[in-house]
């Protein structure tokens, strides 16, 4: 055929044509120009990139009547023979239909030989990594110490599957995917060559099909060449590959943000009527949200270079409305349909189904806003000492278990307000007994009690712990009145000793004692008391809405709520 596609008619032939592999062809310029030209090198990356290609410039750069040098001359007879496939000291192998044993000793055998004409006898083996366990055996020691007029370049996708005892004999240069934006100047170029006339946005839509391959871009711009003699619309273009407007996404985004659930569901029945993959198109979405994501989280721009500058413009106009905390939910209930959208026997009421969810979420509040919420509820007054003093959320999320105070609503101030002066505090009934007898009798109650409790705990340390948990009421120079609540067998106990005792403290304090137990019922009615409204504080916190969108925004759940 005399058609050349554009693959072929515009591949590089010079190390300053290769297109974004700068680091490598610098090397390897560099290697040339200083002599240290390694003689085993193997091209790694994805498809399309350029290995086999920087191959066949190396095998040029190496046996160019000019050189060796770092710009082939692509006129003398070495140069043109490689170009054209011809060269008699180039063998170009495909390693996946050449993979035995027995033709790697052939090649071995061959290499003994010296080149017909050339300065180097060169062996290009593309997709190496398709050799046999055996053949690359087989190679290992031509290899690591070939004659001096011979080369190996290796070319693969697929480097893991080379064995390590390879990898280690060769110098290995890692070609990464093309910059959408390199591909569509690239594009541009050849276009103004071809004289066909393509929009921006068409370039750019090749682009992202090409998936950062360039000769799977110039594949698709040869496809559309061949489809007019000048030029296509834009939804011609589209048709052709098998994708759809952008705009789309545009516009099912800004009714996601909207919360139109009607316009959402019309834009998904539009997406199906037209014939699309339902799975590609969830595929896109997802990729359209994680740009929202970036955007809104002011990434650098290497990070959306796949992005034209006019979907930046959009999607940074989309974003500035939307808060972060409810941008993260939408993408996450996204991702985590993902797998389920891609398994689904109808994909599209899969989608559907997601989209329905995000609608009934309830948007997340900036934190910064929730914190400002909150600090504003607790300056006010009449919420200020309860909420600060008296009330502990204890939430478990992700990033681990850290208090919350939340604020109750302002109805519930008296009730919060309430269950702090009404609960019993440790220790409240004897401050205010010592403050009604007076400083005095505060000071003169503490040694002989103390002293009574030491004798009593030599003999019983039982009563002596039960009777220090008591509650002193009163002291006089005649007698102790202790209120004591406790357990049923340690009230038992101490009744069963109480002459006892009362001896110990006539003995030891010329005192007597009085101990009352007939406010244990008292006593259980108030700590049953402070229990009821503290559970009531307890469940009007759960219910509260500051301490749910806490909970939402750092994706976890309330452990316990302590009230003091």
């Amino acid at each position: 055929m005399s058609y050349l596609v554009l693959a072929r008619k515009y591949r590089p032939q010079t190390f300053d044509q290769v297109v974004g592999q700068t680091h490598v062809t610098q090397t390897l310029t560099n290697a040339i120009q200083s002599q240290r030209v390694a003689h085993a090198i193997l091209f790694s990356g994805p498809r399309g990139t350029g290995k086999t290609t920087i191959a066949r410039i190396l095998a040029k750069a190496m046996n160019c009547e000019k050189g060796p040098t770092a710009t082939p001359c692509n006129a003398c007879r070495s140069c043109l023979d490689i170009t054209a496939g011809r060269g008699v000291d180039v063998f170009e192998i495909d390693g996946a239909s050449n993979n035995s044993v027995d033709q790697v000793r052939e090649l071995r055998d061959n290499s003994r030989y010296m080149p017909a004409h050339s300065r180097y006898k060169i062996y290009i083996i593309d997709e190496v990594h398709m050799l046999s366990i055996a053949a690359f055996n087989a190679l290992l020691k031509t290899l690591e110490e070939p004659p001096d007029h011979v080369m190996f370049l290796f070319a693969t996708t697929e480097v893991h599957k080379i064995p390590i005892t390879i990898l280690s004999r060769c110098q290995r240069h890692d070609l990464r995917r093309i910059a959408l934006s390199a591909i569509v100047e690239q594009m541009e170029t050849i276009c103004r060559q071809e004289s066909f006339t393509l929009s921006a946005g068409n370039l750019w839509a090749v682009a992202r099909e090409s998936g950062g391959s360039m000769r799977d871009a110039l594949s698709l711009l040869d496809q559309i060449l061949a489809c007019s003699d000048g030029g296509l619309g834009d939804d011609d273009v589209l048709n052709l590959l098998g994708t759809m407007d952008r705009k789309i996404l545009f516009d099912l985004s800004e009714a996601v943000f909207a919360r139109d659930i009607a316009r959402i569901l019309d834009i998904v029945d539009t997406v199906f009527k037209t014939g699309q993959d339902m799975k590609r198109f969830y595929a896109d979405l997802l990729m359209h949200f994680r740009y929202l994501m970036l955007i809104k989280m002011g990434a650098r721009s290497e990070t959306l270079a796949d992005l034209s500058p006019n979907d930046l413009e959009t999607l940074g106009e989309q974003a500035k409305g939307v808060s972060l905390a409810f941008m993260d939910q939408i993408f996450t209930l996204l991702f985590n349909a993902e797998q389920r959208v891609r398994s689904a026997s109808q994909p599209r009421l899969a989608v559907e189904m997601v989209f329905f969810k995000i609608h009934q979420i309830t948007p997340a509040l900036p934190i910064d806003v929730l914190i400002e919420r909150m600090d504003s509820l607790l300056s006010h007054p009449a919420l200020q000492a309860p909420v600060s003093n008296s009330t502990i959320v204890e939430a478990q999320s992700a990033y681990g278990q850290a208090p919350v105070t939340p604020a109750a609503p302002a109805p519930l101030a008296s009730n919060a307000e309430a269950s702090v002066v009404d609960a019993p505090v440790v220790g409240q009934d004897q401050a205010d007994a010592k403050k009604a007898d007076g400083t005095a009798n505060a000071v003169e109650t503490h040694d002989p009690w103390k002293q009574v409790i030491d004798q009593i705990g030599k003999a019983k340390p039982s009563i002596a712990a039960a009777l220090s948990r008591a509650q002193l009421r009163s002291v006089s120079p005649e007698k102790f009145v202790v209120a004591i609540q406790d357990n049923e067998y340690t009230l038992k106990l101490i009744k069963k000793n109480l002459d006892w005792v009362e001896a110990i403290c006539r003995q030891h304090a010329d005192r007597d004692i009085k101990i009352d137990f007939a406010d244990d019922k008292k006593d259980d009615a108030q700590v049953a008391t402070a229990k009821s409204k503290a559970n009531e504080l307890r469940q009007q916190l759960l219910n509260h809405p500051l301490v749910a969108d806490a909970v939402d925004i750092f994706s976890g759940k309330i452990e316990d709520i302590k009230i003091k």
